[in-house]
């Protein structure tokens, strides 16, 4: 039984025989706990992309950005990262307050290199790690679920 394949991922991957590189990839790259490399590649980054889902479903996708090491690894399967102040909408957040389930996606494109990170969100005081986010409205810690690297073949190189 796959970890990381649904029915509609099966499937795909048998209409467009994929299905033994699919398994290939679970078996040797997916993981659920952070590597040295994972903490490394994810705390050198300046920036990363959230994927949220309201209640219903209905999806958002936004971009977090602070100085390299604004995300942190703060266990073997857990990271955490601020929300800092922006135009007040907080569209990901509520969803994630709404449904926990998000998706990150990290991606150096000097490398280039892709890392997907799903899991389960909390939002937490500001002041519940430490060292403390100075200005952070409050901290999300995600409880992961699946990591995986995610192929870097189209990734622009940008400099």
């Amino acid at each position: 039984m796959s970890k990381l394949y649904r029915p509609s991922h099966r499937e795909l991957q048998a209409r467009h025989d994929t299905t033994r590189l699919a398994d290939r990839i679970e078996a040797t790259l997916f993981r659920e706990r952070f590597t040295a490399e994972d903490r490394s590649f994810i705390e050198r980054l300046d920036m990363f992309f959230l994927a949220t889902a309201d209640a219903e479903g209905r999806p958002s996708c936004s971009f977090k950005g602070g100085e390299p090491g604004f995300v942190r690894i703060s266990g073997e399967s857990e990271l955490v990262f601020p929300c800092y102040d922006g135009n007040g909408m907080f569209l990901s957040m509520g969803n994630a307050a709404e449904n926990p389930n998000v998706g990150l996606l990290f991606i150096d494109f000097e490398s280039p290199k892709r890392l997907r990170v799903n899991g389960t969100a909390q939002l937490v005081p500001a002041n519940s790690v430490s060292p403390p986010y100075f200005e952070a409205q409050f901290i999300v810690r995600v409880t992961v679920r699946q990591i995986f690297p995610n192929c870097p073949r189209y990734v622009p190189r940008l400099q």
